[in-house]
């Protein structure tokens, strides 16, 4: 008996799993398909209980790390994940904050070091897809620029990965939901307005329908909800929150063998059965 496809999601921090492919996720596990969730920080300077920002004095970085644990478990269960796995580095914080420089922050970890975990982790869950974020780490911040460098490491030390995907927006989709969302005086975090992910159409390789998981996806959303800048979107009104999360968007980064055109058009696993 063919065992089912396994695929990894690799994110920066607790929350990141609700926002970037989160719909894709949920659509291979209701189809039995095996998806792991990796996740590399401890997400320690995100907003604490009182709403404060890592880099205030006064931050409680560790109730803030036990509260979004909590978090995470409860959303990655929402969205279908089977294994959920912490690497326990130290969130490093947005780009300047002076946690940058802390020695275990991620953004200075061994990179080799941490590849050669996350490539065995692969094989161990003869993960065949993974999913992380660009170059850019979508919006810029430092920890997801360095999930991308560990991740390209990655797949090329482990022995099952056939592809790399990133999570995108086709520039037009981007501009629409923002318009769209200053018109109705919705507030957008950081990660949506800026986004460095602006591509264009034909960068695109799958478009994944995920109307059918925008509400769950929403929900998993709202499980992490000490992080209050997000809260707009949860409370976004369903059509409006359906334009950018009922679609996902994903582009081949890394191909282990040559892909043929439009074989992964509408399915991360190459227009399997699982599809």
């Amino acid at each position: 008996m063919t065992s089912p496809p396994s695929l990894a999601f690799v994110h920066a921090h607790p929350d990141d799993e609700a926002l970037f492919g989160a719909g894709s996720a949920r659509h291979y596990a209701n189809r039995g398909a095996r998806v792991t969730l990796i996740t590399c920080t401890q997400g320690q300077l995100g907003l604490d209980s009182a709403a404060r920002a890592g880099e205030d004095p006064c931050h409680d970085d560790l109730a803030t790390a036990s509260t979004r644990a909590g978090e995470l478990v409860r959303a990655a269960a929402l969205l279908g994940f089977s294994r959920v796995v912490t690497l326990g580095y130290r969130d490093s914080g947005m780009a300047g904050w002076p946690q940058n420089a802390h020695p275990e922050a991620f953004v200075n970890a061994d990179v080799e070091a941490a590849a050669r975990t996350l490539g065995a982790l692969f094989d161990e869950v003869d993960a065949r897809v993974v999913v992380t974020y660009d170059e850019s780490g979508f919006y810029g911040h430092p920890d997801h620029v360095m999930a991308n460098t560990v991740t390209r490491r990655a797949v090329e030390l482990s022995s099952t990965v056939e592809r790399l995907y990133y999570p995108v927006v086709p520039r037009d989709v981007l501009h629409d939901f923002v318009e769209g969302a200053r018109g109705l005086g919705v507030f957008l975090p950081a990660w949506v307005v800026e986004a460095g992910t602006h591509v264009d159409a034909d960068s695109v390789a799958t478009t994944m329908q995920v109307r059918p998981y925008a509400g769950v996806k929403q929900r998993a959303m709202a499980t992490h909800a000490s992080q209050v800048d997000n809260g707009d979107l949860v409370g976004m009104p369903e059509e409006l929150f359906a334009l950018l999360f009922g679609t996902e968007y994903f582009q081949r980064a890394w191909s282990r063998d040559r892909v043929a055109p439009g074989v992964d058009a509408h399915d991360l696993l190459g227009g399997s059965r699982w599809a």
